[in-house]
Protein backbone atom coordinates (compact mmCIF):
# COMPACT_ATOMS: atom_id res chain seq x y z
CA UNK A 1 0.00 0.00 0.00
CA UNK A 2 2.30 2.35 1.04
CA UNK A 3 4.92 1.52 -1.87
CA UNK A 4 1.65 1.95 -4.18
CA UNK A 5 0.40 5.47 -2.53
CA UNK A 6 3.13 7.47 -2.42
CA UNK A 7 4.85 7.46 -5.68
CA UNK A 8 1.87 9.83 -6.54
CA UNK A 9 2.99 12.86 -4.93
CA UNK A 10 6.04 13.91 -7.10
CA UNK A 11 4.54 12.49 -10.43
CA UNK A 12 6.51 15.14 -12.81
CA UNK A 13 3.64 16.15 -14.85
CA UNK A 14 2.45 18.05 -11.35
CA UNK A 15 3.99 20.97 -13.77
CA UNK A 16 1.66 20.57 -16.38
CA UNK A 17 -1.10 22.49 -15.13
CA UNK A 18 1.20 25.36 -16.72
CA UNK A 19 -0.16 23.95 -20.40
CA UNK A 20 -3.33 24.96 -19.60
CA UNK A 21 -5.17 28.44 -19.96
CA UNK A 22 -8.97 27.22 -19.45
CA UNK A 23 -9.74 24.66 -16.32
CA UNK A 24 -10.75 21.54 -17.63
CA UNK A 25 -14.38 20.80 -16.03
CA UNK A 26 -14.73 18.98 -13.26
CA UNK A 27 -17.11 16.18 -15.10
CA UNK A 28 -14.81 15.74 -17.65
CA UNK A 29 -12.08 15.06 -14.94
CA UNK A 30 -13.96 12.78 -13.57
CA UNK A 31 -13.40 10.24 -16.98
CA UNK A 32 -9.62 10.39 -16.35
CA UNK A 33 -10.04 9.74 -12.18
CA UNK A 34 -12.31 6.84 -12.87
CA UNK A 35 -9.89 4.40 -15.36
CA UNK A 36 -7.02 5.40 -13.16
CA UNK A 37 -9.36 4.62 -10.29
CA UNK A 38 -9.71 1.67 -11.56
CA UNK A 39 -5.90 0.78 -12.21
CA UNK A 40 -5.24 1.58 -8.93
CA UNK A 41 -8.26 -0.74 -7.68
CA UNK A 42 -6.22 -3.51 -9.92
CA UNK A 43 -3.29 -2.76 -8.32
CA UNK A 44 -4.78 -2.67 -4.93
CA UNK A 45 -6.40 -6.14 -5.23
CA UNK A 46 -3.32 -7.60 -6.92
CA UNK A 47 -1.20 -6.26 -3.48
CA UNK A 48 -3.58 -7.46 -1.25
CA UNK A 49 -4.32 -11.10 -2.77
CA UNK A 50 -1.36 -12.31 -1.46
CA UNK A 51 -2.46 -11.64 2.17
CA UNK A 52 -5.46 -13.19 1.40
CA UNK A 53 -4.70 -16.17 0.07
CA UNK A 54 -1.73 -16.75 2.71
CA UNK A 55 -3.48 -18.60 5.35
CA UNK A 56 -4.55 -21.32 2.48
CA UNK A 57 -0.65 -21.37 0.48
CA UNK A 58 0.60 -21.85 4.44
CA UNK A 59 -1.43 -25.31 4.49
CA UNK A 60 -1.15 -26.13 0.62
CA UNK A 61 0.43 -29.64 0.79
CA UNK A 62 2.00 -29.80 -3.02
CA UNK A 63 4.29 -27.00 -2.07
CA UNK A 64 4.94 -27.21 1.50
CA UNK A 65 6.25 -23.32 1.88
CA UNK A 66 7.62 -21.80 5.04
CA UNK A 67 7.25 -18.94 7.02
CA UNK A 68 9.89 -17.21 5.16
CA UNK A 69 9.11 -18.42 1.87
CA UNK A 70 5.37 -16.88 2.48
CA UNK A 71 7.07 -13.69 3.64
CA UNK A 72 9.42 -13.54 0.68
CA UNK A 73 6.86 -13.48 -2.26
CA UNK A 74 6.06 -10.32 -1.11
CA UNK A 75 9.50 -8.89 -0.75
CA UNK A 76 9.55 -10.26 -4.17
CA UNK A 77 6.59 -7.95 -5.73
CA UNK A 78 7.82 -4.58 -3.65
CA UNK A 79 11.05 -5.18 -5.24
CA UNK A 80 9.63 -5.17 -8.51
CA UNK A 81 7.50 -2.43 -8.06
CA UNK A 82 10.66 -0.64 -6.58
CA UNK A 83 12.30 -0.94 -10.06
CA UNK A 84 9.26 -0.92 -12.14
CA UNK A 85 8.70 2.21 -10.57
CA UNK A 86 12.31 4.01 -11.94
CA UNK A 87 12.16 2.25 -15.54
CA UNK A 88 8.82 2.54 -16.56
CA UNK A 89 8.96 6.40 -14.60
CA UNK A 90 11.86 7.08 -17.56
CA UNK A 91 10.44 5.42 -20.42
CA UNK A 92 7.01 7.33 -19.88
CA UNK A 93 8.84 10.21 -20.45
CA UNK A 94 10.63 8.76 -23.99
CA UNK A 95 6.90 6.79 -25.04
CA UNK A 96 4.74 8.56 -23.40
CA UNK A 97 2.32 7.78 -20.28
CA UNK A 98 -0.59 6.15 -21.83
CA UNK A 99 1.50 3.24 -23.34
CA UNK A 100 2.94 2.57 -20.35
CA UNK A 101 0.04 2.85 -18.48
CA UNK A 102 -1.90 -0.07 -20.93
CA UNK A 103 1.84 -1.88 -20.96
CA UNK A 104 1.44 -2.06 -17.28
CA UNK A 105 -1.57 -3.14 -16.90
CA UNK A 106 -1.23 -5.76 -19.79
CA UNK A 107 1.80 -7.19 -17.30
CA UNK A 108 0.87 -7.70 -14.19
CA UNK A 109 -2.85 -8.85 -15.57
CA UNK A 110 -1.15 -12.00 -18.08
CA UNK A 111 1.74 -12.42 -14.19
CA UNK A 112 -1.76 -13.04 -12.62
CA UNK A 113 -2.93 -15.75 -14.78
CA UNK A 114 0.70 -17.09 -14.62
CA UNK A 115 0.35 -16.84 -10.84
CA UNK A 116 -2.59 -18.21 -10.97
CA UNK A 117 -1.38 -21.44 -12.48
CA UNK A 118 2.03 -21.69 -11.38
CA UNK A 119 2.90 -25.68 -10.99
CA UNK A 120 5.64 -24.52 -8.80
CA UNK A 121 6.73 -22.08 -5.80
CA UNK A 122 9.46 -20.73 -8.11
CA UNK A 123 7.17 -20.06 -10.87
CA UNK A 124 4.65 -18.62 -8.75
CA UNK A 125 7.47 -16.13 -7.15
CA UNK A 126 9.14 -15.17 -10.65
CA UNK A 127 5.56 -13.97 -11.85
CA UNK A 128 5.00 -12.10 -8.62
CA UNK A 129 8.38 -10.35 -9.14
CA UNK A 130 7.93 -9.64 -12.46
CA UNK A 131 3.80 -8.29 -11.95
CA UNK A 132 5.52 -5.91 -9.25
CA UNK A 133 7.50 -4.25 -12.27
CA UNK A 134 4.17 -3.25 -13.57
CA UNK A 135 2.49 -2.31 -10.34
CA UNK A 136 5.32 0.07 -9.58
CA UNK A 137 4.78 1.31 -13.31
CA UNK A 138 1.39 2.15 -12.61
CA UNK A 139 0.99 4.16 -9.46
CA UNK A 140 3.23 7.10 -10.91
CA UNK A 141 1.24 7.43 -14.52
CA UNK A 142 -1.82 7.22 -12.96
CA UNK A 143 -1.01 9.90 -10.50
CA UNK A 144 0.43 11.93 -12.99
CA UNK A 145 -2.27 12.02 -15.43
CA UNK A 146 -5.08 12.63 -12.72
CA UNK A 147 -3.00 15.68 -11.30
CA UNK A 148 -2.96 16.82 -14.56
CA UNK A 149 -6.57 16.21 -16.06
CA UNK A 150 -7.91 18.22 -13.06
CA UNK A 151 -9.09 21.57 -12.14
CA UNK A 152 -7.05 23.92 -9.46
CA UNK A 153 -9.85 23.27 -7.08
CA UNK A 154 -10.59 19.63 -7.42
CA UNK A 155 -6.81 18.16 -7.39
CA UNK A 156 -6.90 17.48 -3.85
CA UNK A 157 -9.96 15.83 -4.04
CA UNK A 158 -9.35 13.96 -7.24
CA UNK A 159 -5.86 12.55 -6.12
CA UNK A 160 -7.63 11.20 -2.81
CA UNK A 161 -10.61 10.20 -4.66
CA UNK A 162 -8.81 8.27 -6.91
CA UNK A 163 -6.54 6.61 -4.48
CA UNK A 164 -9.14 5.43 -2.60
CA UNK A 165 -9.25 2.51 -5.37
CA UNK A 166 -6.17 1.39 -3.73
CA UNK A 167 -7.39 0.53 -0.27
CA UNK A 168 -10.38 -0.74 -1.87
CA UNK A 169 -8.58 -3.56 -3.79
CA UNK A 170 -7.24 -4.42 -0.89
CA UNK A 171 -11.06 -4.24 1.15
CA UNK A 172 -12.61 -6.41 -2.61
CA UNK A 173 -9.25 -9.43 -2.00
CA UNK A 174 -10.31 -9.81 1.21
CA UNK A 175 -13.63 -10.43 0.45
CA UNK A 176 -13.42 -12.44 -2.57
CA UNK A 177 -11.22 -14.96 -0.54
CA UNK A 178 -13.43 -15.02 2.03
CA UNK A 179 -16.09 -16.22 -0.34
CA UNK A 180 -13.95 -18.26 -2.40
CA UNK A 181 -10.87 -19.76 -0.47
CA UNK A 182 -13.05 -22.46 1.59
CA UNK A 183 -14.50 -23.66 -1.38
CA UNK A 184 -12.16 -23.24 -3.83
CA UNK A 185 -8.79 -22.42 -3.14
CA UNK A 186 -6.20 -20.42 -3.79
CA UNK A 187 -5.93 -20.18 -7.36
CA UNK A 188 -9.55 -18.53 -8.63
CA UNK A 189 -8.59 -15.82 -6.02
CA UNK A 190 -5.72 -15.13 -7.82
CA UNK A 191 -6.67 -15.68 -11.53
CA UNK A 192 -9.43 -13.16 -10.35
CA UNK A 193 -6.89 -10.13 -10.29
CA UNK A 194 -6.13 -10.32 -13.98
CA UNK A 195 -9.09 -9.07 -15.07
CA UNK A 196 -7.71 -5.76 -15.62
CA UNK A 197 -6.89 -7.80 -19.48
CA UNK A 198 -10.21 -6.84 -19.87
CA UNK A 199 -9.77 -3.43 -19.00
CA UNK A 200 -7.49 -3.10 -21.61
CA UNK A 201 -10.15 -2.01 -24.84
CA UNK A 202 -11.56 0.60 -22.81
CA UNK A 203 -8.53 2.41 -21.43
CA UNK A 204 -6.76 2.38 -24.86
CA UNK A 205 -10.18 4.05 -26.18
CA UNK A 206 -10.78 6.50 -23.30
CA UNK A 207 -7.80 7.10 -22.10
CA UNK A 208 -5.90 10.49 -22.77
CA UNK A 209 -1.96 10.98 -23.39
CA UNK A 210 -0.81 13.47 -21.38
CA UNK A 211 -1.41 16.63 -22.57
CA UNK A 212 2.22 17.76 -21.24
CA UNK A 213 4.00 15.03 -23.30
CA UNK A 214 2.25 16.11 -26.28
CA UNK A 215 3.55 19.44 -26.09
CA UNK A 216 6.99 19.15 -25.23
CA UNK A 217 7.41 16.55 -28.03
CA UNK A 218 5.50 18.66 -29.94
CA UNK A 219 2.93 16.94 -31.49
CA UNK A 220 0.83 19.67 -31.70
CA UNK A 221 -1.94 17.94 -33.71
CA UNK A 222 -2.46 15.42 -31.04
CA UNK A 223 -1.86 17.86 -28.35
CA UNK A 224 -4.60 20.41 -29.86
CA UNK A 225 -7.58 17.50 -30.44
CA UNK A 226 -6.96 16.15 -26.85
CA UNK A 227 -7.31 19.42 -25.36
CA UNK A 228 -10.28 20.33 -27.42
CA UNK A 229 -11.75 17.25 -26.11
CA UNK A 230 -11.11 18.43 -22.70
CA UNK A 231 -12.13 21.61 -23.20
CA UNK A 232 -8.94 23.32 -22.72
CA UNK A 233 -6.31 25.18 -24.88
CA UNK A 234 -2.72 25.32 -24.87
CA UNK A 235 -0.68 28.20 -25.04
CA UNK A 236 2.72 28.92 -26.76
CA UNK A 237 5.17 28.64 -24.07
CA UNK A 238 4.12 25.30 -23.11
CA UNK A 239 6.66 24.08 -25.74
CA UNK A 240 9.47 26.00 -23.73
CA UNK A 241 11.90 23.43 -22.10
CA UNK A 242 12.01 23.38 -17.97
CA UNK A 243 14.85 23.94 -16.13
CA UNK A 244 16.06 21.03 -14.88
CA UNK A 245 19.01 21.95 -12.03
CA UNK A 246 21.45 19.35 -11.70
CA UNK A 247 21.50 16.69 -9.14
CA UNK A 248 24.16 17.53 -7.20
CA UNK A 249 22.86 21.15 -6.80
CA UNK A 250 19.47 18.50 -5.52
CA UNK A 251 21.22 16.86 -3.11
CA UNK A 252 22.86 19.50 -1.97
CA UNK A 253 19.95 21.57 -0.64
CA UNK A 254 18.25 17.99 0.43
CA UNK A 255 21.35 17.29 2.90
CA UNK A 256 22.56 20.88 3.69
CA UNK A 257 23.01 21.87 6.93
CA UNK A 258 19.46 23.52 7.32
CA UNK A 259 17.63 20.77 6.19
CA UNK A 260 19.48 17.25 6.97
CA UNK A 261 17.85 16.84 10.26
CA UNK A 262 14.31 17.10 8.39
CA UNK A 263 15.57 14.80 5.62
CA UNK A 264 16.26 12.35 8.41
CA UNK A 265 13.33 12.52 9.94
CA UNK A 266 11.01 12.36 7.13
CA UNK A 267 13.41 9.19 5.77
CA UNK A 268 12.55 7.08 9.15
CA UNK A 269 8.75 7.79 9.70
CA UNK A 270 8.43 7.02 6.04
CA UNK A 271 10.31 3.75 6.50
CA UNK A 272 8.71 2.67 9.58
CA UNK A 273 5.24 3.46 7.76
CA UNK A 274 5.99 1.48 4.74
CA UNK A 275 7.21 -1.06 6.27
CA UNK A 276 4.32 -1.53 8.86
CA UNK A 277 1.88 -1.19 6.17
CA UNK A 278 3.14 -3.99 3.94
CA UNK A 279 3.73 -6.21 6.90
CA UNK A 280 0.37 -6.05 8.31
CA UNK A 281 -1.34 -6.25 4.75
CA UNK A 282 0.25 -9.19 4.08
CA UNK A 283 0.21 -11.18 7.17
CA UNK A 284 -2.77 -9.62 9.50
CA UNK A 285 -5.06 -12.74 8.27
CA UNK A 286 -2.50 -15.44 9.27
CA UNK A 287 -1.36 -13.77 12.34
CA UNK A 288 -5.37 -13.46 13.28
CA UNK A 289 -5.78 -17.06 12.12
CA UNK A 290 -2.63 -17.88 14.38
CA UNK A 291 -4.46 -16.26 17.14
CA UNK A 292 -7.62 -18.66 16.76
CA UNK A 293 -9.83 -17.18 14.60
CA UNK A 294 -11.31 -19.34 11.59
CA UNK A 295 -10.69 -18.33 7.86
CA UNK A 296 -13.56 -16.27 7.34
CA UNK A 297 -12.99 -13.93 10.03
CA UNK A 298 -9.61 -13.59 9.28
CA UNK A 299 -10.00 -12.27 6.19
CA UNK A 300 -12.56 -9.70 7.55
CA UNK A 301 -10.33 -8.11 9.78
CA UNK A 302 -8.04 -7.42 6.24
CA UNK A 303 -11.41 -6.11 4.79
CA UNK A 304 -11.71 -3.90 7.98
CA UNK A 305 -8.12 -2.70 8.03
CA UNK A 306 -8.63 -1.65 4.28
CA UNK A 307 -12.14 -0.54 4.31
CA UNK A 308 -11.03 1.91 7.43
CA UNK A 309 -7.68 3.13 5.38
CA UNK A 310 -9.48 4.47 3.08
CA UNK A 311 -11.45 6.35 4.90
CA UNK A 312 -8.63 7.96 6.38
CA UNK A 313 -7.22 9.15 3.28
CA UNK A 314 -10.43 11.34 3.08
CA UNK A 315 -10.92 12.36 7.00
CA UNK A 316 -7.14 12.70 7.71
CA UNK A 317 -6.66 14.93 5.47
CA UNK A 318 -9.28 17.59 6.23
CA UNK A 319 -7.20 17.33 9.52
CA UNK A 320 -4.13 18.12 8.58
CA UNK A 321 -5.72 21.28 6.80
CA UNK A 322 -6.94 22.39 9.85
CA UNK A 323 -4.64 21.21 12.98
CA UNK A 324 -1.47 21.04 10.42
CA UNK A 325 0.15 17.96 9.08
CA UNK A 326 2.97 17.21 11.50
CA UNK A 327 0.10 16.96 14.74
CA UNK A 328 -1.92 14.85 12.87
CA UNK A 329 0.32 12.61 11.50
CA UNK A 330 1.85 12.59 14.73
CA UNK A 331 -1.04 11.57 16.49
CA UNK A 332 -2.37 9.20 13.54
CA UNK A 333 0.58 6.80 13.99
CA UNK A 334 0.12 6.83 17.64
CA UNK A 335 -3.64 5.94 17.48
CA UNK A 336 -2.21 3.16 14.74
CA UNK A 337 0.01 1.58 17.57
CA UNK A 338 -2.46 1.66 19.86
CA UNK A 339 -4.76 -0.20 17.63
CA UNK A 340 -2.04 -2.76 16.83
CA UNK A 341 -0.95 -3.19 20.92
CA UNK A 342 -5.02 -3.77 21.23
CA UNK A 343 -5.36 -6.33 19.38
CA UNK A 344 -3.36 -8.49 21.54
CA UNK A 345 -6.02 -8.15 24.01
CA UNK A 346 -8.38 -11.16 24.10
CA UNK A 347 -11.43 -9.64 23.76
CA UNK A 348 -14.62 -10.47 21.79
CA UNK A 349 -14.69 -10.33 18.19
CA UNK A 350 -16.33 -7.28 17.34
CA UNK A 351 -13.71 -5.60 20.03
CA UNK A 352 -11.06 -7.01 17.38
CA UNK A 353 -12.62 -5.21 14.52
CA UNK A 354 -12.84 -2.46 16.29
CA UNK A 355 -9.36 -2.02 16.92
CA UNK A 356 -8.05 -3.39 13.77
CA UNK A 357 -10.17 -0.17 11.84
CA UNK A 358 -8.05 2.13 14.02
CA UNK A 359 -5.17 0.39 13.34
CA UNK A 360 -5.95 0.68 9.75
CA UNK A 361 -7.37 3.97 9.91
CA UNK A 362 -4.23 5.31 11.45
CA UNK A 363 -1.45 3.85 9.36
CA UNK A 364 -2.21 3.93 6.00
CA UNK A 365 -3.34 7.24 5.55
CA UNK A 366 -0.93 8.82 7.89
CA UNK A 367 1.88 7.71 5.08
CA UNK A 368 0.36 9.19 2.02
CA UNK A 369 -0.27 12.15 3.70
CA UNK A 370 2.95 12.59 5.56
CA UNK A 371 4.42 11.93 1.54
CA UNK A 372 2.59 15.28 1.01
CA UNK A 373 3.74 16.78 3.20
CA UNK A 374 7.76 16.23 2.45
CA UNK A 375 6.80 16.95 -0.98
CA UNK A 376 5.53 20.56 -0.04
CA UNK A 377 8.24 20.98 2.65
CA UNK A 378 10.94 20.67 -0.29
CA UNK A 379 11.82 23.99 -2.65
CA UNK A 380 10.47 23.54 -6.23
CA UNK A 381 13.40 22.49 -7.62
CA UNK A 382 14.45 19.83 -5.22
CA UNK A 383 10.81 18.36 -4.51
CA UNK A 384 10.55 16.01 -7.25
CA UNK A 385 14.10 14.36 -6.36
CA UNK A 386 14.24 14.76 -3.11
CA UNK A 387 10.36 12.91 -2.70
CA UNK A 388 11.88 10.57 -4.57
CA UNK A 389 14.87 9.41 -2.85
CA UNK A 390 12.94 9.54 0.21
CA UNK A 391 10.33 7.22 -1.37
CA UNK A 392 13.29 5.00 -2.65
CA UNK A 393 14.49 4.75 0.64
CA UNK A 394 11.02 3.74 1.95
CA UNK A 395 10.62 0.96 -0.23
CA UNK A 396 13.33 -0.80 1.77
CA UNK A 397 11.40 -0.78 4.36
CA UNK A 398 8.12 -2.33 2.31
CA UNK A 399 10.32 -5.06 1.29
CA UNK A 400 11.14 -5.78 4.76
CA UNK A 401 7.93 -5.48 5.93
CA UNK A 402 6.55 -9.18 4.73
CA UNK A 403 10.10 -10.69 5.74
CA UNK A 404 9.58 -9.63 8.93
CA UNK A 405 6.11 -11.06 8.96
CA UNK A 406 7.96 -14.18 8.21
CA UNK A 407 10.55 -14.05 10.25
CA UNK A 408 8.44 -13.65 13.40
CA UNK A 409 6.20 -16.23 12.20
CA UNK A 410 9.31 -18.64 12.17
CA UNK A 411 9.80 -18.30 15.51
CA UNK A 412 6.94 -19.72 16.59
CA UNK A 413 6.36 -17.57 19.40
CA UNK A 414 3.25 -16.09 20.44
CA UNK A 415 0.97 -14.20 17.81
CA UNK A 416 1.15 -11.20 20.09
CA UNK A 417 4.52 -10.50 19.69
CA UNK A 418 3.54 -9.63 15.89
CA UNK A 419 1.42 -6.97 17.97
CA UNK A 420 3.83 -5.69 19.88
CA UNK A 421 6.87 -5.16 16.82
CA UNK A 422 4.41 -3.53 14.94
CA UNK A 423 2.88 -1.12 17.40
CA UNK A 424 6.78 -0.34 18.26
CA UNK A 425 7.46 0.35 14.72
CA UNK A 426 4.48 2.75 14.50
CA UNK A 427 5.49 4.07 17.54
CA UNK A 428 9.23 4.80 16.15
CA UNK A 429 7.06 6.30 13.07
CA UNK A 430 4.89 9.27 15.39
CA UNK A 431 8.39 9.76 17.34
CA UNK A 432 10.24 10.57 13.72
CA UNK A 433 7.31 12.65 12.48
CA UNK A 434 7.26 14.73 15.49
CA UNK A 435 10.89 15.91 15.29
CA UNK A 436 10.60 16.89 12.19
CA UNK A 437 11.51 20.58 12.06
CA UNK A 438 8.98 23.45 11.51
CA UNK A 439 9.74 24.78 7.77
CA UNK A 440 10.57 28.72 7.96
Amino acid sequence: MGNGMTDAVHGRSMAAPETQTTEVSHKKSLIVVFLCWLAIFAEGYDVGVLGAVLPSLSTYENWSLTPMQLGAFGAYTVFGMLLGGIAIGTLSDLYGRKPMFLFCLALFGICMVIAASAPTPTIFGISRFVAGLGLGGIIPVAAALTIEYSPSSRKSFNYGLMYSGYSLGILASALVGRGMLEEHGWRPVVLIGAFPLLLLPVMMALLPESLDFLVRRRRTGKARSTAERFGITVPAKATEKMEVPSWRAVLREIFSRENAFATACFWVALFMGLLLVYGLAQWLPQIMRSAGYDLGNSLLFLAVFSFTSAIGGIVLGQWADKFGVRLTVTLSYLLGAVGIAALSIQGSIWFNYLVVAVAGFGTVSASLILTGYLASYLSPQARATGTGWALSFSRIGALLGPLLGGYIASLEVNPNWNFYIFAVIALIAAFATALIPRKA
